[in-house]
């Protein structure tokens, strides 16, 4: 049951076996009643032919009872006596009455046979009276639709089910008779039982069929799934990332499945990879600054008036500065938000441009007066980006430094300009990764650890904005930060 091919090929039977039961109850039921209807019109018509026969004075021992074994015949009067029965019928039940001997004529109130004279010879009285019309004229046919009731017969000693029909007659004398003929149900049985016969015999063989073919089908369907699953295992257990699990051939949801697992491995494969070279270009910047600092001291160890003060405070900024950066990455790429303070960029400027002391260059800003330029995010990250953006135009300016802060459509716009030599324009994406620095005979001292750049833009993406690179009309590169207004 804990296999899948299992609980589909269970639940498929299980589906098919309600929807054939019901489906074969209501066939039944159906047919049953349909055979039932063709009895009932039988009976009915058999009925009404004595009834007939009965109403146009036709005497009790004349009556024409056709197919008596068919459609057995009884007679009974207004106080339920039986009067005429079927020649060969034995035993009745379901008529009301289980007798099936006539009694005497004259006990049922009415002459020995409708229409007859009362046996005294005057026959030419009777005639005369038939001439005058003071004898009895036709009877009549009770137009109602007749009662139905299910019964047994006993024909020559021979025992069936029968459907009876009532049908009332009233004979030319004004006597109320009741007629029961029956219709067999010989047939409407046979017919049902070979039906629940022939369904109890397919059912079990068609959930078979339903079980097996189910179970191959689905066997089949996740024959790919079986593939993918042991491709990752075999991943996992080799820490492989640049395997990919197969994909199978077919537009369903099992190829998506594969597409999307090898799509992850494949940004799994990258972040790893990233991860590693940070790490390895972290430790690498950090062994030089450590190392200088180590031997700075080991020489002012053993000789103190040799001791580069200066250098080892610049070491250990430099490694302050190094470590903060690294903790800014990692708590960027941990999923830390910005928040939602307000904060408004214009003054923001102005406050980290005035505390720039001791650049080589002096900044030029451009704030409109009067502007509202805010946004919401985290005021110390956007310092954070705005310092380096100004520190990376300070390395490569030649004369000038300029920032300005504008609108721009629904965001602000914040721009770092400067007159140096620019950025190729095949580079102006790879400066925004970890540790790239474009100019590599420049001393790292001098040229920072290449994590200014990536830092700004993870800042600014996380806040849901843009950073990017053109040129600017002085010649240098334009840096141009992007940021949503509050909703």
């Amino acid at each position: 049951m804990r296999s899948v091919r299992a609980r589909a090929a269970i639940g498929a039977t299980l589906v098919v076996a309600v929807a054939l039961v019901a489906a074969g109850l209501a066939v039944l039921l159906v047919l049953r009643a349909n055979l039932i209807d063709q009895a009932d019109l039988q009976a009915e018509v058999a009925a009404r032919e004595v009834a007939g026969q009965l109403a146009t004075g036709t005497p009790y021992d004349e009556l024409e009872l056709d197919d008596e074994e068919d459609h057995p015949v009884q007679v009974t009067d207004e106080e339920g006596r039986v009067v005429i029965v079927s020649k060969d019928l034995r035993a009745v039940t379901g008529t009301g009455t289980s007798g099936v001997t006539p009694v005497p004529s004259a006990s049922a109130g009415a002459s020995p046979s409708p229409g007859e004279g009362d046996g005294d010879g005057d026959d030419d009285d009777s005639a005369d009276d038939d001439d005058d019309g003071s004898r009895p004229g036709r009877g009549e046919v009770s137009s109602d639709d007749p009662d139905f009731s299910d019964g047994t017969a006993t024909v020559d000693r021979t025992t069936a089910d029968y459907r009876f029909a009532a049908v009332e007659a009233t004979t030319p004398d004004g006597v109320t008779l009741t007629v029961y003929a029956g219709a067999p149900l010989a047939a409407e049985q046979e017919a049902v039982n070979t039906v629940r016969g022939a369904m109890l015999t397919g059912l079990p063989l068609l959930l078979v069929v339903v079980a097996g073919v189910t179970w191959l089908v689905t066997r089949r369907a996740l024959r790919p799934v079986e593939g993918i699953r042991r491709e990752m295992a075999a991943i996992t257990a080799s820490e492989d990332l640049a395997r990919r699990v197969p994909e199978p051939g077919s537009r369903d949801e099992i190829a998506a499945l594969a597409r999307t697992t090898n799509e992850t491995l494949t940004v799994l494969e990258a972040s790893v990879e990233r991860q590693r070279r940070f790490v390895a270009d972290a430790s690498h910047e950090l062994r030089s600054p450590i190392a200088s600092l180590r031997t700075q001291l080991e020489v002012a160890e053993a000789h103190p008036e040799l001791l580069d003060l200066p250098g080892a405070v610049a070491d250990t900024v430099r490694l302050q500065v190094l470590a903060a950066d690294l903790l800014l990455l990692a708590r960027l790429d941990a999923g830390e938000k910005p928040g939602s303070a307000t904060v408004e960029l214009g003054a923001l400027v102005r406050e980290e441009v005035s505390q720039r002391t001791g650049d080589r260059i002096a900044v030029s800003v451009e704030v409109p007066q009067g502007g509202a330029f805010e946004v919401n995010g985290s005021r110390g990250q956007l310092s954070r980006v705005i310092g380096n953006l100004l520190d990376n135009a300070q390395r490569h300016a030649e004369g000038s430094v300029a920032v300005s802060v504008a609108a721009d459509g629904r965001g602000v716009r914040v721009e770092v300009r400067d007159d140096g030599a620019g950025v190729p324009e095949d580079e102006r994406e790879r400066i925004f990764e970890r540790f790239v620095r474009l100019d590599d005979a420049r001393s790292r001292d001098d040229g920072g650890a290449g994590l200014g750049l990536a830092i700004a833009r993870d800042v600014a993406s996380r806040h849901g904005g843009t950073l990017t690179v053109d040129r600017a009309a002085e010649g240098g590169a334009a840096f141009r930060l992007w940021l949503p207004r509050p909703a």
